[in-house]
């Protein structure tokens, strides 16, 4: 299955200068390349022996975490700039697929000059970051705080110079030099307008970041960028704000240590596939359901709900379990928009399986008691869980069996014994993070600790010359989600600096109806933050805001926390806009057109869910 489209015409040319920037691209490629593959490869090492000096010797190494942050800042830069010049950037494309060769080469090449253009423009920011960095000093190993700085101006110079290799080597020069004028020629009337854009206060809100978005993502730039050139347009016109704030925005949150589990389980999830692990799991689990029409479907929703909150990053929860499942799945006929519509779905229904980040922030800033929090988070995601079963059993009600045989008792329990290596590996996991012995960054190393010995040493499996390209995935692959959580955590703070979020609560304390109009209200206002903000920023700032609303007209805290954090998740995986959407279709190599279909069936099915936890108290508070 096709996972990106090249964002820019790269036919053959054989013009000198053409031949010699196709040569220096590619050595610049494999050199990069063989970075991202050692960077992944230290990255494993250092979190694993962390765990075994704090562990087994009692003697925690000071330094791992830091070290660990760095090399992960410059793994998510490096990682983006492979998925730039192999075109793996998440986008949308279900407009130009439908146009004409000619015209659809032509807007290919202007999302290329946008995106490029983008890049451009944050870059002497970027820079200015690195110097501004150089004059702190990192606690543990006390260098300059400029060496975790630098990875942003070395990967957006990096995909810069990339796309400007993907213009040059276009088989139209002339079509090339007129998209690049045309976007400069755009940036410098958007530019001459800044007197307009900054006497329309909100009404830019709307301009920017519904407007210019939406119409960049349905003409193909790729989601990122276009989240960048709305937030960077917006700032640069309507407030300000330096730019250099934007872009430590974008730093911070492509490099937040958490996310560090996303390339690791990303990896984890390969492993698994490579060492055999995965098809014994599937072959029981096949075993198991397979005779049941959309039996695997619930084995996803299932294994879902049981690995989320390891990783601390749905992403990474995605990750680990696609994978697995995905090939078996496409084997029986399932179609990838079906696939990746149901694991966005089921990454939105286990927000509130603990041990969630986001309960643990929502306790912190709002006063709410964590341990409830854990409590009365599990009942809300099975009930949303079950809401998805009911839409898979309709979907998958006439799905044709005659050719499947149901298993018997002794090949169930001989797919058993040859699957329970691998069966364990979520239990091991977990285990590990309950128990202490790691922490939700460090958790996915066991993983894949586990998963190298189960593969040499019990399924005698292990093909080294994978490992290389497998590595090198799993940079581009991380790298693609992590630059959207950058650019959208960007957006997220611009949204928020606009005073937005204060007129927001204002607005809901007045309304009429009470509890339950507030209630309704605030389903619909979580669902549309949570498509440009992520849990935890939205958490922090409408948290202390909302909650002693909910308070004062009665409304049980557990339960209104349930609500709010289901919402946003619900909104996070909700296309077009949803970061997490973007995420799933990366991990499960899908285009994003092919799920945008069969995915409002299960975002609805989440939606009677909300609105059923929203609507009976005891299932949020009931075991409190």
């Amino acid at each position: 299955m096709e996972h990106a489209i090249d964002i820019g015409s790269r036919k053959p040319s054989n013009t000198g200068i053409v031949a010699w920037s196709r040569d220096i691209e590619q050595v610049l490629g494999r050199v990069v390349e063989l970075v991202t593959a050692t960077l992944v490869a230290i990255e494993i090492v250092i979190l694993f022996v962390g765990i075994v000096a704090r562990y087994a010797f009692r003697t925690p190494l000071l330094w791992s975490d830091e070290v660990a942050s760095i090399l992960f800042a410059w793994l998510a830069l490096l990682g983006s700039a492979l998925a730039f010049r192999r075109g793996e950037h998440m986008r949308m494309t279900a407009i130009t697929d439908r146009l004409v060769p000619a015209a659809r080469d032509h807007l290919e090449t202007i999302c290329t000059s946008l995106s490029v253009a983008f890049l451009v423009l944050i870059l002497p920011a970027s820079v200015d970051l690195v110097y501004e960095q150089h004059l702190m000093l990192t606690p543990a190993l006390e260098i300059p705080s400029s060496w975790r700085a630098a990875a942003l101006p070395t990967g957006v110079g990096l995909m810069a110079l990339f796309g400007a290799m993907r213009l040059l080597q276009a088989a139209d020069l002339r079509r090339a030099a007129v998209a690049v004028l045309t976007v400069m020629l755009a940036i410098v009337v958007i530019g001459s307008l800044a007197p307009f854009f900054a006497g329309l206060g909100y009404l830019n809100l709307l301009i920017f970041f519904v407007g210019f978005v939406v119409a960049m993502v349905f003409a193909g730039v790729p989601i990122a960028f276009a989240f960048g050139l709305a937030t960077f347009a917006y700032v640069s016109v309507a407030t300000h704000a330096p730019m250099l704030v934007v872009v430590g925005r974008i730093n911070e949150g492509m490099g937040h240590l958490i996310l560090l589990s996303v390339p690791l389980f990303i990896f984890l999830g390969m492993l698994i596939e490579m060492t055999g692990m995965a098809r014994a799991m599937v072959q029981f689990l096949a075993s198991l359901l397979g005779h049941v029409r959309g039996g695997l479907s619930y084995v996803l929703i299932g294994a879902m709900y049981l690995v989320s909150g390891i990783s601390g990053a749905k992403a990474a929860d995605m990750a680990a379990v696609a994978p697995v499942l995905f090939p078996e799945m496409r084997e029986r006929g399932a179609r990838a928009g079906d696939l990746v519509a149901l694991l966005a779905a089921t990454g939105a229904q286990t927000e509130t399986v603990p041990p969630s980040l986001v309960l643990i922030t929502l306790g912190s800033v709002s006063g709410v008691s964590i341990a409830a929090l854990f409590t009365g988070g599990l009942l809300p995601a099975l009930v949303l869980a079950i809401m998805l079963c009911a839409v898979v059993m309709y979907r998958y009600r006439n799905e044709d069996l005659s050719g499947v045989r149901r298993a018997s008792r002794q090949e169930i329990g001989r797919a058993l014994v040859a699957g329970l290596p691998a069966l364990a590996l979520p239990f091991v996991i977990r285990a590990a993070v309950m128990e202490g012995i790691a922490t939700a960054t460090e958790v996915s190393t066991i993983g894949v600790v586990y998963a190298m010995l189960i593969g040499l040493l019990v399924y005698r499996k292990f093909p080294w010359r994978l490992l290389l390209p497998r590595l090198v995935d799993t940079a581009v692959l991380s790298g693609s989600i992590l630059f959207i959580i950058g650019t959208a955590t960007a957006m997220g703070w611009a949204l928020t600096q606009s005073g937005f979020s204060q007129m927001l609560a204002k607005s809901m304390a007045g309304l009429p109806g009470g509890a339950g109009t507030f209630m309704a209200v605030s389903v619909l206002v979580f669902i549309v933050l949570g498509t440009v903000l992520e849990g935890i920023p939205a958490i922090v700032l409408f948290g202390p805001l909302l909650f002693p609303i909910a308070r004062e007209l009665g409304i049980h805290e557990v339960q209104y926390a349930m609500v709010a954090i289901l919402s946003m998740g619900l909104g996070l995986f909700a296309p077009p806009f949803g970061v997490g959407y973007y995420a799933a279709c990366a991990i499960g190599r899908v285009r994003p057109d092919e799920g945008m279909g069969p995915i409002w069936g299960y975002l609805l099915a989440l939606l009677a869910g909300i609105v059923l936890v929203a609507a009976v108290p005891w299932l949020s508070i009931g075991f409190i």
